[in-house]
């Protein structure tokens, strides 16, 4: 039976994809009279499938080789596409995150978009989301990953478009789809290269050919470039990083998601085409600098942000700016655990701040306070998710920027870009916390019950998860032993995060403080507030570009393409009108203007032989 399911580990991605379709009655509206709950329940099982199954055959990858599965999709001549997968530990591994997170996201979701009227719709496509990132972990040919980064976009713009009616959700959906589309289609160049120069896309053809690949730096360049293309925009990194802010807009339970595991899987794909990279030192060069400008960047912008969701996502885009400098330096160990420890604890943090907005139906951080006492639950798994996102000991990812300042150790800078960012993300979730769970309660905060169960289990589910983080990763085997710990890396790194801590806990922090027009040094704020404007550079910039481009294609096609076909047609028209008026109908007259056109034209033949030109 265990081997079985090991043979058959390829259709856990298809229990999400079936879970969608077969809910379509209840997300279209054909099916009213049960109401949308049949659909929440149906998807609700198949994602426990979904789990049980890649759980039962975890034990049997550990320690094992890998199984690989090729299924031909088409062969022509000497086309030969394949869909392989590979069950691996860490594959099998990525599943259970990505299958466990997404059930008790939609489990919270029961509860937070109870009132809903699309209930059913939302669910189908927490499925087809689910379905899609399950595809990814798993993926073995750089084909099957690109159709599923195209399914995974599609599902982002449904889902953060959710809310359809409301002007900001509609934007936001808009821009993360173009957005991401910027990076697909540099993607899909460096696939199709590699498709031309390999002749396969299955991962391990593409690595064996990088081993001996002797490219054109220049070539080599921009295969590296439209490879990173992809992971940057599904990352949300710079300078394709606005669209995670703006995806805010979109329900929480897919927030959930979005910034543990979708982000998550566009870092998984790039190390997956790492060894193809390295081929290219300029894109090394690129992630490392790409990873630190949005790291850093993210960070400060995450401070300056009142709104309490988007203050987290920005500090998603810190940190994967981090796994994208850990790839670019190739510390591919430090990558996987980082994303591991942040998916989990990413994870707990929004499901507290969906419990606060559904609560007081309010994001705003200068409308918070004093809700420590009035939710106790939503406050631990706050406290919990943040002191396991920042370097102290010993919860999950302390062990992981550990690992990455001691990979980094003999690089000075990139370990101080690490440390500044722990130290940031500390400052602002210290600062989250006191403005939030701290202080006199405000007008909204007043009357702040509990949330219902179906949005507290999977929250102290998850704390629990948090606390037990470590152990797991002993269990693995992939924590040192403490006298192999590098103990100088270990305290500058617990250090950063009690200064971020210190400065959070004890700077001057009046609510009025956060909005920008009553500082007096409000162009700072604004700065940070506004995302160092960014946003309106592009639009100056490149938006304004292909604005005027658009126009003037418009203006060329309308007057110039258009207006000479309609020029021929009137001038066929015209000639065909006047020629019907000079038909005589008289047999002599037609004789006589044949003859004429053919003098004419050979005196126009004979006219070198008559005159020598």
């Amino acid at each position: 039976m265990a081997q079985f399911l090991l043979q058959v580990g390829w259709w856990i991605p298809c229990y999400g994809l079936l879970g969608a379709v077969v809910t379509l009655p209840w997300s279209t509206g054909i099916i009213r009279r049960t109401g949308p709950r049949p659909a929440a329940y149906i998807n609700l099982l198949m994602t426990v499938l979904a789990f049980v199954h890649s759980t039962l055959i975890f034990p049997l990858t550990w320690h094992h080789q890998p199984l690989r599965l090729v299924f031909h999709w088409l062969k022509v001549a000497d086309i030969d596409l394949t869909l392989s997968v590979d069950i691996s530990s860490i594959n099998v591994g990525a599943l259970e995150v990505v299958t466990g997170l997404s059930f008790l996201a939609q489990l919270f979701a029961l509860g937070y978009m109870e009132r809903d009227w699309a209930l059913g719709r939302f669910f189908a496509l927490m499925g087809f989301f689910a379905g899609a990132m399950s595809g990814l972990a798993i993926s073995n040919s750089l084909l099957l990953t690109y159709i599923l980064l195209e399914l995974l976009t599609l599902s982002t713009y449904l889902l953060v478009g959710f809310w359809y009616a409301q002007p900001l959700v509609v934007t936001a959906a808009r821009d993360a789809f173009l957005t991401k589309r910027v990076g697909d289609i540099l993607l899909l160049m460096g696939v199709v290269s590699l498709a031309t120069m390999v002749g396969s896309l299955d991962y391990p053809d593409l690595y064996e050919w990088a081993k001996t690949a002797n490219l054109p730096p220049l070539t080599a360049t921009l295969l590296g470039l439209s490879l990173i293309a992809g992971p940057i925009g599904k990352c949300a990194q710079f300078p394709l990083h606005l669209w995670l802010d703006e995806a805010m807009e979109g329900p929480n339970p897919a927030s959930i998601l979005r910034n543990s595991v979708v982000v998550a899987c566009g870092a998984y794909v790039l190390i997956d085409l790492q060894p193809i990279v390295n081929l290219s030192p300029v894109a090394l060069a690129a992630l490392v600098v790409i990873g630190t400008v949005t790291s850093i960047g993210a960070s400060l912008v995450a401070i300056a942000q009142i709104d309490i969701k988007r203050a987290l996502s920005h500090s998603t885009s810190a940190y994967l700016g981090l796994v994208f400098i850990a790839v670019g330096e190739q510390w591919t160990g430090f990558a996987l655990m980082l994303l591991f420890t942040h998916a989990i604890a990413k994870a707990l943090l929004f499901m507290s701040v969906g419990s606060i907005i559904q609560t007081t139906t309010n994001q705003d951080l200068t409308e918070m306070g004093g809700l420590w006492s009035r939710m106790p639950a939503t406050t631990v798994s706050f406290v919990v998710g943040s002191a396991a996102m920042i370097g102290l000991l010993p919860l999950g990812s302390f062990w992981a920027l550990q690992l990455g300042v001691d990979d980094l150790w003999g690089q000075p800078w990139l370990v101080g870009v690490l440390l500044v960012v722990n130290a940031l993300t500390a400052l602002n979730f210290t600062r989250l916390f006191r403005l939030v769970f701290l202080g006199s309660p405000q007008q909204k905060t007043r009357r702040t019950p509990e949330v219902a169960w179906q949005m507290a289990v999977p929250m102290v589910s998850l704390v629990i998860v948090n606390l037990l983080v470590p152990l797991m990763l002993q269990r693995l085997s992939l924590l040192p032993t403490w006298e192999y710990v590098n103990k100088p890396s270990a305290a500058v790194l617990f250090l950063s995060s009690v200064i971020g801590c210190t400065i959070g806990g004890t700077v001057y922090l009046h609510k009025a403080w956060s909005r920008s027009l009553h500082l007096p040094w409000r162009v700072v704020q604004d700065l940070l507030g506004y995302d160092f404007y960014i946003d309106r550079l592009y639009r100056v910039s490149i938006v304004f570009a292909v604005n005027q481009i658009s126009r003037f294609s418009n203006w060329f096609d309308r007057y110039v393409v258009d207006g000479f076909v309609n020029l021929v047609g009137l001038a066929s028209i015209f000639s065909g009108e006047s020629l019907k008026y000079s038909v005589s109908g008289q047999s002599q007259g037609y004789m006589l203007t044949i003859v004429v056109g053919v003098g004419l034209l050979g005196l126009f033949l004979t006219r070198y032989l008559l005159w020598g030109f």
